[in-house]
């Protein structure tokens, strides 16, 4: 992995020192080299910080084809790229590197776009074509790997995080739909919270040049839709397929020249993949696990009998609140998102411990809910709206079951409380997938918080209004199974906006660590895609498919413990610790000032009320709490003007 920065002015000349500061931002990203290139004409300048992982002596960037006429630069990895580098020299190419990226820059000179279907990884890349005079860019296929642009002053930015476009010279300025789409429901597929700020949405390619700027989508979901005829396959015909598939994955994100360690929790995605690479590591992995200190949110435990089984070095990464305390600021301007939950920033610690093992490269669980409807809500929707031919009071069991054993989850992943209207969203869909019920009570919640103008303004407007209108819903929603379009909804919203940043890339990348996700392999996915929801949820056992092909290699109390979403204890809970002290210093003082969406008069209101709530309330109120704390270290960090 690393980071990357690209400057397209088609009416004047890049400035050198604008594009070495932008780059220089990122050095996180790519602490073992930083380079640059500027066209001859001055009018296009790519910068490139390298993590060596593959080719460590010879894969410096930006990398020029045959001619010198076309220039990539590439944060990410591409897999199984040893194959495609003999096929490229068999078609006569000539490769400058031995690194995985250099491949993207021959397949583009001879497929154009549909080079990007041959491409198997997480990345982000730019690439200027001087034949064509254009530049293209594009970003892997779930968003793992962020890629952000702007257009300031008669020239196009490109950049790995925003924090370099604004070292170029972006002005850093709130986006007040941003705010709102960010705090309710995750954020939305260009939008970003920042006045002038887009990303290049996952599954897309930006080309631009003379004639301007064009998105467009190259991959998509597509799931299976509800007429098509059943295809008899057996369980255990769809698990083993499903083994092959996720093991492929595995297998190939085992190949660098440096270490490969893994992310272990107590869940089943992060065992399962443990579990897998064990089979094809040359020698003992490495397996690191927070340990927190509340033990309902907890899991060394399981996570030390799983390293066991798979006979890994196990490595306990100690964690409490006051060390979330002081690594909540740096941890958020990294992030440069809103949190939800201080997990974002246990994360950031666990990198940080990582690193300093001596390690560049880990094996992760992430995207496996997305996927496999892993996480509670997608079960009480299978309960709610795929539940044809069952008791109706077996139905309403289940789902008190599904509300009790899942309280940590109240009001963040479970709807909890009242909420604003979701009337038109069912009016669309037929129905509201529950983990948008959970936003709308969730927004039903903050904009009691908000000031009197941004009220007046987003408090009636239904909260997905505009991500609907961003979607294709006739072609990938319409006919689908209810917990489809759901998942497809959660994977156009929390997946790249959310899981990916304040879990997965910049929490990795800020301490210099590539997390590679074989979940979200594509040849995976779209195996799934294909698989009757029964393969996903089976009664209340979410992820049957994968809990059945990766029995072999699981530990007993994984293969039937449910899934335990990866939260670090609120703040709220903890009145006498330094997180908590951190919340009401920021939200009582002059930094809430910086983010004039909120009044504070009312923020300090619930502050007061906090005490005489009951825990589950307090829970629930967390997550707005933090979202106000990252927004006040934001606005403070980028000097961000409203």
């Amino acid at each position: 992995m690393c980071g990357i920065v690209a400057i397209y002015n088609p009416g004047g000349r890049v400035p050198l020192e604008t594009l070495d500061r932008a780059t220089a931002i990122l050095h996180h990203r790519g602490p073992d080299g930083r380079r640059h290139w500027i066209a001859p004409h001055g009018r296009v300048g790519l910068g490139h910080v390298r993590l060596s992982i593959i080719d460590l002596a010879g894969g410096d960037q930006p990398i020029a084809n045959e001619d010198g006429r076309r220039h990539i630069i590439v944060n990410g990895e591409f897999y199984d790229f040893e194959r495609i580098q003999r096929e490229l020299t068999q078609a006569g190419h000539r490769l400058r590197t031995g690194s995985d990226s250099e491949i993207a820059l021959h397949l583009y000179e001879d497929l154009g776009p549909h080079s990007l279907h041959q491409l198997r990884g997480e990345y982000a890349f730019v690439l200027w074509d001087e034949a064509q005079q254009r530049l293209f860019a594009a970003r892997d296929r779930f968003g793992i790997k962020p890629l952000f642009f702007a257009q300031y002053d008669g020239a196009l930015y490109l950049a790995s995080e925003v924090k370099a476009l604004f070292a170029a010279g972006v002005p850093a300025r709130w986006n007040r739909e941003g705010i709102f789409n960010a705090a309710v429901l995750g954020g939305q597929q260009t939008d970003t919270l920042y006045e002038g700020v887009s990303q290049v949405p996952p599954g897309h390619y930006l080309i631009a040049g003379p004639s301007g700027i064009q998105l467009h989508r190259y991959w998509d979901f597509d799931y299976a839709p509800l007429n098509g005829s059943p295809d008899g396959r057996s369980d255990a015909s769809w698990a083993e397929e499903f083994r092959d598939r996720l093991e492929a994955a595995v297998r190939l994100r085992l190949r660098a020249d440096v270490p490969v360690g893994c992310y272990l929790s107590g869940g089943i995605d992060s065992c399962a993949v443990l579990g897998l690479a064990a089979r094809h590591a040359a020698g003992p992995i490495r397996a690191f696990t927070l340990a927190f200190d509340r033990p309902e949110y907890d899991e060394e435990a399981i996570a030390r009998e799983m390293a066991a089984r798979a006979g890994a070095e196990f490595c306990p990464i100690p964690i409490r609140q006051a060390d979330l305390s002081g690594d909540f600021a740096d941890a958020t301007w990294h992030a440069e998102a809103l949190a939800l939950n201080a997990h974002g920033v246990a994360k950031f610690a666990l990198s940080r411990a990582v690193r300093d093992a001596g390690y560049k490269v880990v094996l992760t669980g992430e995207g496996s809910d997305e996927i496999l409807a892993g996480y509670p809500h997608f079960r009480r929707d299978m309960l709610l709206y795929d539940s044809d031919g069952q008791d109706p009071a077996v139905v309403q069991e289940l789902l008190r079951q599904l509300e009790q054993g899942n309280a940590v989850s109240r009001g963040l992943l479970l709807p909890d409380g009242d909420a604003v209207s979701l009337d038109g969203l069912r009016r669309v869909l037929g129905f509201a997938p529950s983990w948008m019920e959970a936003a709308a009570a969730r927004m039903h919640k903050i904009r009691e918080l908000w000031s009197g103008d941004f009220r007046a303004e987003f408090s009636e407007q239904e909260p997905f209004h505009a991500l609907l209108g961003s979607l294709d819903v006739r072609g990938q929603l319409a006919g689908r199974a209810p917990v489809n379009q759901a998942l497809y909804l959660w994977a156009k919203t929390l997946l790249p906006n959310y899981i990916l940043t304040v879990l997965g890339d910049r929490m990795e990348m800020a301490h210099s660590i590539e997390g590679r996700v074989p979940f979200l392999d594509h040849e995976v996915v779209e195996l799934l895609r294909a698989m009757p929801v029964e393969q996903k949820i089976r009664g209340m056992t979410e992820k049957y498919v994968l809990r059945e092909a990766a029995r072999p290699v699981l530990t007993d109390t994984v293969y039937r413990r449910q899934k335990h979403p990866f939260l670090s204890p609120p703040a709220t809970l903890n009145p006498q610790d330094r997180l908590h002290d951190l919340v009401q210093d920021a939200l009582r003082g002059s930094a809430l000032q910086r983010v004039p969406y909120f009044d504070q008069a009312r923020v300090v209101g619930l502050l007061d009320r906090l005490p005489s709530l009951q825990p589950g309330e307090q829970v629930a109120a967390d997550q707005i709490l933090m979202v106000l704390l990252s927004a006040c270290v934001l606005g403070e960090r980028f000097a961000i003007a409203a």
